[in-house]
């Protein structure tokens, strides 16, 4: 667990707590349908967290799942996400890739902005 605050125009990080991922027993993203920062993740105590934003959230999860199948293989809970930003074969699940489909997304909108403007004759 970290804090962070600023002073001046300096931004400060403090590590608070620290938890061994052998340890965690659940990760519960709260709302799966909604985009909220807020999670909790559940050792012998659970500990309410707020990620960033929503993406940073799914983000930090993946890779927790990620790090417990390459290393520990220990069968964690995940629950209340969505999980097709969640699994590694989604299409969203990378940066690289959400930017990607970002980039998809917004050129479909363009060309259909194109073409809606467009006269037909």
């Amino acid at each position: 667990k970290v804090r962070h605050w600023r002073v001046d125009r300096e931004e400060k990080y403090e590590i608070v707590e620290k938890w061994f991922l052998k340890d965690l027993e659940m990760i519960d993203g709260k709302e799966a349908d909604a985009d909220n920062p807020y999670f909790e993740m559940h050792f012998n105590k659970v500990y309410e967290m707020e990620a960033y934003s929503c993406a940073s959230k799914y983000t930090f999860t993946r890779t927790l799942k990620r790090l417990n199948a390459t290393y520990l293989k220990k069968n964690f809970k995940i629950v209340n996400f969505d999980d097709t930003y969640l699994n590694d074969d989604s299409m969203w699940s990378s940066s690289n890739r959400d930017f990607l489909v970002l980039t998809k997304v917004c050129f479909y909108a363009s060309n259909l902005l194109c073409l809606s403007l467009c006269r037909l004759s």
